[in-house]
C-alpha cells in the first residue's frame, strides 16, 4: 500500500544522516517531513514506522534500475554471507527426502560435525528436542536451527542405518567455509578443468590453489567453467583475470555520473599467461563472470563457449544506513577493455519486464540459433590483439555459440523438478554405500565401472507413477541417458565430492564437450581467435 503512496518518503530517511542533510531544508525536502508529521498526526490507524520506511525506500530504489535495493538486517547477513565464504554452523550439507526428513549429503572436513563422528547418510530427526522429521518444517527454519555464532551448541539426535538406536551428538558451531570452486580435475593428461560458482572473498585462494595442484598434474590447457555463476566480488574478478594476462593490461573500468573513470589493470604475477585457455558462459554467467569472460575475450586470450551471458553490467555501493540495514546503490557501469558496457537495456527500472529477458530471448530463438542474435553497427567494437569484432549491448556473446540442450523431455523436467531423481539417488547410496565404496574405492572408478542398473529405472517409474506423474515410454527413451549420467553423477556426488559430480554430468553437457573438442583442436581455437566459425546451431 505505502510502496504508491509514499515512494519519495525514504529520501528524507535516507539522507537525513549523510553528506547530503540539507536536503531536508530544500522545498522538496520540506514536503517529505510534512508528510510524514501529516501521516503521524493524522492517519485513521496506527502505522508503523519501520514498515513504513522500508516500503518506501524500496519503492523509491525500484524506480532508479533493477538493481538498487534495500536490505533488512536479515538480507544483508543473507548477501554478504557467501562473499565472505564462511559462516557459523555444525559444517554439514544436506538434502530433505521424501519422508520429510534431513539426510547427510557431506559432512564437511575439519568441520564441527566430522569431528564429533557424523556420517554422510545419517538422518538428523531431533535438534535440541525439536523434532524436525516429518513434521513439513520449512527447508530455512531448519537451517535457522542448525547455524547459529561459533562457540555455541546444538545437540542433534541421528538416525544410521544398521544402528538400532538413535546416536546423540553435541556439536559445538563454528566458522564453516563457503568454496567457491566447486569442481578441479584433470580432464586427459593437458587439460585442466575448473568450475567457478561464485567471487567471493576467498575465491582468488582457491583458484590459486586449484591451478597449482592441477599444474603439478600436468596440466597445459584449461577449462574454466562460469556458467550459471552470478558475480560477486569485482576485485576477486580482477584478481584471477590476472592470472590470464601480461603485466599491464586494463581488465575492467567502471565510470558513473559521480564516480570518475577507474581503471583495474593486470599486473605480472599471473601464473597462466601462455597455455590454450576457453570460458564456459551461459545465459545465467552475470557480473563478475562478464567482466573476466569480457577481459580475456578483448585482449584474444581465450575463447568464450557457449550463450550469451546475462548482461549484468552496472556498480553497486553497499551504503550501511544507523540500523544495520543497507542501501546497495548503483553508482557506476562496468565496460570492457575495448570499450562495451555489459548491462542490457532496461527502463525505469522496471524489474518486471527486466527478469523476463531470459524468457524473450528464448521465445525469439536465440538460445537455439545463434543467427537470431542482432547487433546494429553501433555496437560493434573490435578485439585489442587480431581486431576481430566483438559486441556490445548487453552480456558477452561467444566466440563459439552453443545452442541450449534439446534433449531433456517433459518427463525428464518433472523428474527433476519433483526431486525423483535426486530421492532415488539417494535412496541407493544409503542402502549401499559400503558395497559401493568397496566395490569402487575412488572416484574414477567409479566413473569408468558403474553402470546404472535397470532396477533403478523400474524404481524410478514406480516412484514416479505413485506421485502421480504420468509416465511416457517415449520421452524416456529420449532422455535414458541424460537421466542415466544425472544419476550416475548425483550418486558420486554423494560417494565421493562434487568433482566426482563434474567430471561425469559434463559427459552431456554440450558447452563442456564442445570446449573439449576446439582445446583439443589448435586449428579450431586460433580459427576462432581470428573470429572464424563461430557458431554450432541445432538443426
Amino acid at each position: 500500500m505505502y510502496k504508491k503512496i509514499f515512494p519519495a518518503i525514504a529520501v528524507t530517511l535516507l539522507f537525513s544522516f549523510t553528506a547530503f542533510s540539507q536536503v531536508r531544508f530544500s522545498s522538496n525536502g520540506i514536503k517529505l517531513e510534512r508528510t510524514l508529521q501529516l501521516i503521524d498526526n493524522l492517519y485513521v490507524d496506527d502505522v508503523s514506522a519501520d514498515n513504513l520506511t522500508e516500503s518506501a525506500i524500496r519503492a523509491m530504489l525500484h524506480d532508479l534500475d533493477p538493481h538498487s535495493q534495500y536490505l533488512n538486517a536479515e538480507e544483508v547477513k543473507e548477501l554478504n554471507e557467501p562473499l565472505q565464504g564462511n559462516f557459523d554452523g555444525i559444517g554439514i550439507s544436506f538434502n530433505m527426502m521424501l519422508t520429510d526428513t534431513l539426510y547427510v549429503m557431506e559432512v564437511i572436513a575439519g568441520g564441527p560435525s566430522q569431528k564429533v563422528g557424523l556420517m554422510p547418510g545419517d538422518k538428523i530427526l531431533f535438534v535440541n528436542d525439536t523434532l524436525i522429521a516429518g513434521v513439513k518444517m520449512k527447508t530455512n527454519d531448519i537451517i535457522k536451527k542448525l547455524r547459529g555464532p561459533k562457540g555455541t551448541v546444538v545437540n542433534v539426535r541421528v538416525l544410521r542405518r544398521g544402528t538400532p538406536e538413535l546416536l546423540d551428538f553435541r556439536i559445538v558451531r563454528d566458522k564453516i567455509p563457503i568454496y567457491s570452486i566447486e569442481a578441479s580435475y584433470m580432464i586427459d593428461a593437458n587439460t585442466g578443468y575448473i568450475r567457478l560458482s561464485r567471487f567471493g572473498a576467498t575465491s582468488t585462494e582457491e583458484f590459486l590453489t586449484a591451478e597449482k595442484e592441477l599444474k603439478a598434474q600436468g596440466m597445459k590447457n584449461l577449462i574454466l567453467d562460469l556458467t550459471y555463476n552470478g558475480g560477486g566480488i569485482l576485485q576477486t574478478a580482477a584478481d584471477i583475470t590476472d592470472e590470464f594476462l601480461g603485466a599491464d593490461k586494463l581488465i575492467v573500468y567502471t565510470e558513473g555520473k559521480h564516480q570518475p573513470r577507474h581503471n583495474l589493470v593486470s599486473t605480472a604475477k599471473g601464473q597462466f599467461e601462455t597455455g590454450k585457455l576457453i570460458v564456459m558462459v551461459n545465459e545465467s554467467s552475470a557480473s563478475a563472470s562478464e567482466i573476466l569472460s569480457g577481459a580475456v575475450q578483448d585482449w584474444d586470450r581465450a575463447v568464450i563457449v557457449g550463450r550469451r551471458t546475462f548482461g549484468k553490467g552496472l556498480v553497486q555501493r553497499q551504503l550501511p544506513l544507523t540500523d544495520a540495514t543497507m542501501v546497495r546503490l548503483t553508482v557506476a557501469r562496468y565496460y570492457t577493455p575495448s570499450g562495451r558496457c555489459i548491462q542490457k537495456p532496461y527502463e525505469n527500472g522496471n524489474e518486471e519486464e527486466y527478469g523476463k529477458d531470459l524468457i524473450k530471448r528464448f521465445n525469439n530463438g536465440e538460445m537455439l540459433h545463434a543467427d537470431s542474435i542482432h547487433f546494429p553497427d553501433s555496437l560493434k567494437y573490435t578485439t585489442l590483439v587480431t581486431k576481430r569484432t566483438v559486441f556490445g549491448g548487453g552480456g558477452i556473446m561467444p566466440d563459439y555459440f552453443v545452442p541450449l540442450d534439446t534433449t531433456s523431455t517433459r518427463l525428464h523436467r518433472i523428474l527433476n523438478a519433483q526431486g525423483i531423481l535426486n530421492r532415488l539417488s539417494i535412496g541407493e547410496i544409503d542402502n549401499n554405500r559400503k558395497q559401493l565404496l568397496k566395490s569402487y574405492p575412488n572416484a574414477q572408478a567409479f566413473k569408468v565401472n558403474y553402470t546404472v542398473p535397470q532396477k533403478l529405472f523400474d524404481k524410478m517409474k514406480t516412484m514416479a507413477e505413485s506421485s502421480s506423474i504420468t509416465w511416457d515410454q517415449a520421452e524416456f527413451e529420449k532422455s535414458k541417458k541424460l537421466i542415466s549420467v544425472q544419476l550416475k553423477a548425483l550418486m558420486a556426488r554423494d560417494l565421493y565430492d562434487s568433482s566426482a559430480f563434474y567430471s561425469i554430468i559434463n559427459e552431456e553437457n554440450e558447452i563442456f564437450r564442445e570446449s573439449l573438442i576446439i582445446i583439443n583442436d589448435d586449428t579450431r581455437y586460433n580459427d576462432l581467435l581470428q573470429g572464424k566459425n563461430r557458431t554450432k546451431t541445432k538443426n
